[in-house]
Order: C-alpha cells, then sequence, then structure tokens
C-alpha cells in the first residue's frame, strides 16, 4: 500500500469511526450509565469484533451476499431485531443508585457480534475493502490493522464523552431521559437497514 493510499484509508478510518452510528450512541450511553472502565470490554468487543468483521468481508463474506440475496435480507431482519433489543436495553439501562443490582454493562462478545447486525459497519467494512485493499489478502490484512489501530480511540472517546455527560445526569429523571434519547437517536440509525 502506498503512503499516499495509507493516509487515505486513515482518514476513513477516523471519519468514519468517530461519527455518530450505532456504537458510538451505545458506547456514549455506557459511558454515562456504567462508566469508562466498565465499558472497557464493550468498547474491546467494538474493535477486535470490527477488525475481524473486516478480514472477513475481505477474503469473500461479501461474495455470499451476491449469490445468495437471501442472506443479505436475513441479516438486515436480525439487525433490525437486535438494535430494538439494544434500543430497550438502553432505554431501561438502571438508575445510578440501582446500577450495581439491574443494570450491566454490553459485553465483549455482545459487542463482537453485534458488529455483524451494524448497518454502518457493514457500509463501513465494505467500503474499505473495495476501496483501500489492493495487493490480495495482504492488502485486506493491512485494512483490518489500520481499522483496527484507528478505531479503538475513536470509540473510546465516546465513553468519555458519555461518563463527562455522567455529571449532568445525577437524577433519575435526566438520567431516563438521556437513556431515551439515546435510545431513539439507535432506532433512527435503522433508517438505511430499512430502506430495502
Amino acid at each position: 500500500m502506498s503512503h499516499e493510499n495509507l493516509i487515505a484509508l486513515m482518514g476513513f478510518a477516523f471519519v468514519t469511526s468517530i461519527t455518530p452510528g450505532p456504537n458510538n450512541l451505545m458506547l456514549m450511553a455506557s459511558g454515562a450509565n456504567f462508566g469508562f472502565r466498565r465499558s472497557i470490554p464493550h468498547m474491546l468487543g467494538i474493535g477486535i469484533g470490527f477488525t475481524v468483521m473486516v478480514l472477513l468481508v475481505g477474503v469473500g463474506l461479501a461474495g455470499v451476499f451476491d449469490t445468495y440475496p437471501i442472506a443479505k435480507t436475513g441479516l438486515q431482519v436480525v439487525s433490525v431485531i437486535y438494535m430494538l433489543w439494544l434500543a430497550w436495553k438502553i432505554a431501561n439501562a438502571a438508575p445510578p443508585e440501582a446500577r450495581t443490582a439491574e443494570g450491566t454493562p454490553i459485553t465483549f462478545v455482545q459487542a463482537a457480534l453485534f458488529q455483524w447486525v451494524n448497518p454502518k459497519a457493514w457500509a463501513m467494512a465494505l467500503t474499505a475493502v473495495t476501496v483501500y485493499a489492493s495487493g490480495g489478502i495482504w492488502g485486506v490484512v493491512a485494512v483490518a490493522v489500520v481499522f483496527g489501530l484507528v478505531n479503538f480511540p475513536c470509540v473510546s472517546s465516546w465513553t468519555v464523552l458519555g461518563q463527562q455527560i455522567r455529571r449532568f445526569l445525577t437524577n433519575r429523571s435526566r438520567l431516563r431521559a438521556f437513556n431515551i434519547t439515546m435510545a431513539v437517536l439507535l432506532v433512527a440509525s435503522l433508517y438505511p437497514v430499512l430502506q430495502l
């Protein structure tokens, strides 16, 4: 990969990783509800899960959707159902005083698997592999590594933002309003999937 292509890929990875999307909205809610430390497995699940997704998309999984369009439709249905469940979980997150008893952050495995039903992650992975991966498997590996290195600090910043917002969510009604807003924004992010 040329120096110019590497810089362009890093810019693409940064912009797509730092902008709002399902992962970042969930991390902001997690930071607000559970703090940074308890959200680390969620952040790692996103970073590692997306890197693995880029690798697998790059080695041919995207071709499965071309051959079997029903697989893409099935994934879209699962995406909608899972994201609605996550929105419900965010909207009903435990208030600060009940957090340890009732609330639990999303786990590493849940966050990693979420990448496969996240429409923004699919768009990012397909675009990155199509535009920036050249030179066979090593080009795909390079794209995945760049995304892995750029993505984690970006998604972590959303958790920090959520943790800082937590200062203003000191009572039950403000936290509830914040969580419902995050849930609504997550559901709104389904718009690309619903354009079937």
